[in-house]
């Protein structure tokens, strides 16, 4: 449905149908298990529908299943068309496209173009046609006329479906489109009804990239080769369905991944497909059971806002469960872009390029991840946690290496397999060469993990290691001042200012991160690791202030003025609120900690990486969180069409920060956890209307309840001993 009035209204009466329910004094079964039994009701309204077709990959709808993912359109001439992209597909630039950060990141290709063709086609003038996203059941399901497509990449299973049906029988064609041809993609050469292709990285890669090979075949019932990139149908049909089965490997050559690839396609060819849909309608039903916001408002704006939550939540789904992390830069859903701006030249770049490469960026990618844990989406975070888990022991070595001491740090720009430059105090400050605080941010989120889950193999394995090592780094690698306090100089405070004394991130993390492990359980921690985090915490220097207009504020770095050149936008002294939370409501120094953040000058654009939204709901400033919140999860890019891709900003499209940061600001909005306190409404708007929700908490809690008129009603906390622990701040 293009209409956004008619879209509001269908959310608005679906919302007051499910309040209503609720409200109902009649009712007698539990309000969470109708609210489930809803969830449907509750989600269709956000499907997102068209009723026009493309005409390209800029016009597409995402589609995925956590590894494998597509870009889905349809053209004019009612071909319907899909990219295919895999979390682990990672090639390498030519040697003419080679950049610093492609050369050192690899890139995160496409797997191709697949066209689906019906003859005669069923779209013509005239004909009524839809592309509808039906988020409940993970599907795209297109209408042309009296036939119908649908498009679902299994939960399941590594196969992409496409079912065709019409009302006459039809000529079906498959067709591959590989712009690749010749360099270093390949077409099987066999006799098969089906149709095989695979990418080789050249012998110049990184030997990270080498042996990586990724490709698919396509397959599809009676369906006949008529050459290496085409299967057509034996017959005219009225229904035919299509399996496309993509397949990366990283350590077999290309003759290997043949015989995986066809051993895996005949696995797949035993999944029933009809029951796999069930099952896969099944996975995404449970999926939107574990959280949701539901706005129910008068104001289309928030409408809006609380879409693109929903939203930027199933993309993460459709791209967080593969081999590797999130890419922040655009995510599996970089598209075509036939007037790209380079150097003030239009050019045309095709859907394996992004800007800022394949490189992971710590400060980008966290934004992805902090939502999951209050949406209940903990298995989106573990690629993430993995690949950091599998980086640690090569850093730790190259810090014995360069340095001769234990301990690691994780590089704030990195590839998927980790490694450090040398950083002693007499190199060259830049960006990120003497930025230390990854390390600690990923402790924090993990910690967080641990908390949420009680996942003990997990912080045994993967947290504690991790942790134990960035607190070691920071140990042995700066000496002490006169006084015996930790001398972190030289330090990058983030990006902002480079090589400073004892910048305000690090200290705040060091300060989180020893408390918190100390607070681990003992059965889960060494006495002698335990004695070298209280003496490391009790030689931690002060968090940074100074004066301004005569009240004390935080400062970025310890100084007595602030004379650093400013290289970036950000507030660094801001990460003592988020994400280390050493100030915040309930917490001592609030008015500092406001004060601070009202005072902040280096950043106050919305949007992509910036926290403000997160921080002001933290310290309860309800309308800046409002503000910053509704833009970012309304900031939609004006050249895709679909409503959570987000614009580029200091990223790349479809901007993945952006949502995130967006996620992540609602939530805190709606409820902050602080150990086993749990305060809901600490920055929610009055205005917003009556919400429905349901979020995660710590200690494998649920919360779920309604807003109406401003108040907290129907609470329904799981399990019901940690009802005691819930604070309602509108009360406040």
């Amino acid at each position: 449905m293009n209409n956004s009035k008619a879209f509001f209204i269908i959310t608005l009466a679906a919302l007051l149908n499910v309040i209503v329910f609720c409200n109902s004094k009649g009712q007698n079964a539990p309000v969470r298990k109708k609210a489930e039994m809803n969830i449907a009701s509750l989600l269709d309204p956000y499907d997102v529908s068209w009723d026009t077709p493309g005409p390209t990959s800029m016009q597409s709808m995402p589609i995925g299943n956590g590894d494998i993912a597509l870009n889905v359109w349809v053209e004019p001439n009612g071909d319907l068309c899909f990219l295919i992209a895999k979390t682990d597909a990672w090639g390498a630039a030519s040697k003419t496209e080679r950049n610093n950060w492609v050369k050192d990141g690899g890139v995160l290709m496409k797997l191709g173009k697949v066209r689906v063709s019906m003859s005669p086609s069923p779209l013509v003038q005239g004909v009524p046609f839809s592309q509808v996203l039906k988020l409940h059941n993970g599907e795209i399901v297109v209408k042309e006329g009296d036939a119908q497509l649908r498009v679902w990449v299994d939960a399941n299973h590594p196969i992409i479906r496409v079912e065709t049906k019409s009302a006459k029988p039809v000529d079906v064609k498959v067709t591959l489109n590989d712009w690749r041809t010749g360099n270093g993609d390949t077409f099987v050469h066999d006799k098969a009804s089906s149709v095989t292709w695979y990418h080789q990285n050249p012998d110049y890669a990184d030997p990270h990239l080498r042996n990586f090979v990724f490709g698919a075949t396509i397959k599809g019932a009676n369906m006949i080769s008529k050459d290496d990139t085409t299967l057509q149908s034996g017959t005219k049909v009225k229904a035919q369905l299509i399996s496309v089965y993509p397949l990366t490997t990283n350590n077999l050559n290309a003759t290997q991944w043949l015989a995986a690839m066809k051993a895996q396609a005949e696995q797949n060819d035993a999944v029933n497909w009809e029951l796999s849909r069930v099952a896969h309608q099944q996975w995404w039903d449970k999926f939107w059971h574990r959280s949701w916001i539901f706005i129910n408002s008068a104001d289309e704006a928030t409408t809006n806002m609380n879409r693109g939550y929903i939203l930027q939540r199933f993309v993460t789904a459709c791209a967080g469960r593969g081999a590797y992390p999130i890419k922040f830069n655009g995510s599996l859903f970089v598209v075509d872009n036939p007037q790209y701006k380079r150097n003030r030249t239009t050019v045309s770049i095709d859907a394996d390029y992004r800007e800022w490469g394949g490189q992971y960026w710590f400060q980008n990618t966290r934004a992805m991840y902090w939502p999951r844990l209050m949406a209940g989406d903990f298995d989106e975070m573990l690629p993430l946690f993995n690949m950091y888990a599998k980086i640690l022991p090569g850093n730790k070595e190259l810090v014995k290496k360069y340095y001769n001491h234990d301990g690691a740090y994780f590089r704030e720009t990195s590839p998927f397999w980790g490694d450090l430059p040398y950083m002693g105090p007499e190199v060259k400050e830049d960006w990120t060469g003497h930025y230390f605080t990854p390390i600690l941010e990923m402790s924090m989120m993990m910690l967080d993990y641990y908390q949420y889950t009680g996942d003990k193999k997990f912080a045994k394995e993967i947290m504690l290691p991790i942790a134990s090592a960035g607190l070691e780094f920071f140990d042995k690698h700066f000496k002490r001042d006169a006084q015996g306090k930790l001398l972190l100089d030289p330090d990058n405070s983030i990006e902002q200012y480079w090589k400073v004394h004892d910048p305000a991130p690090d200290i705040a993390g060091l300060n989180a991160i020893t408390t918190r492990m100390l607070a681990l359980p003992d059965d889960m921690t060494d006495a002698a690791s335990r004695a070298n985090w209280k003496r490391l915490q009790g030689e931690l220097p002060p968090l940074p202030t100074g004066k301004k207009n005569g009240k004390e504020i935080l400062y970025p770095y310890t100084t007595d003025t602030i004379t650093a050149r400013p290289r970036n936008s950000e507030n660094p002294e801001l990460y003592a609120i988020y994400p280390f939370r050493l100030y915040g409501l309930g917490k001592p120094n609030l008015d500092l900690a406001v004060y601070s953040f009202n005072e902040r000058k280096m950043n106050r654009q919305k949007g992509c990486w910036v926290q403000d939204p997160i921080q002001a709901a933290m310290l309860g400033l309800t309308d800046v969180a409002k503000t910053y919140t509704s833009f970012a999860l309304t900031r939609k890019d004006p050249a895709l069409k679909f409503p959570a891709f987000w614009v580029a900003a200091n990223d790349y499209a479809p901007d993945e920060d952006n949502g995130g940061n967006g996620e992540n600001g609602l939530q805190q909005m709606l409820m902050q956890v602080d150990g086993k306190k749990i305060m809901l409404l600490a920055a929610w708007p009055k205005d917003w209307g009556n919400t429905a929700f349901k979020l995660n908490a710590p200690y494998n809690t649920t919360v779920q309840g309604k807003v109406v008129d401003g108040k907290l009603t129907d609470l329904v906390v799981i399990p019901a001993s940690r009802k005691a622990d819930v604070i309602d701040m509108s009360k406040q």
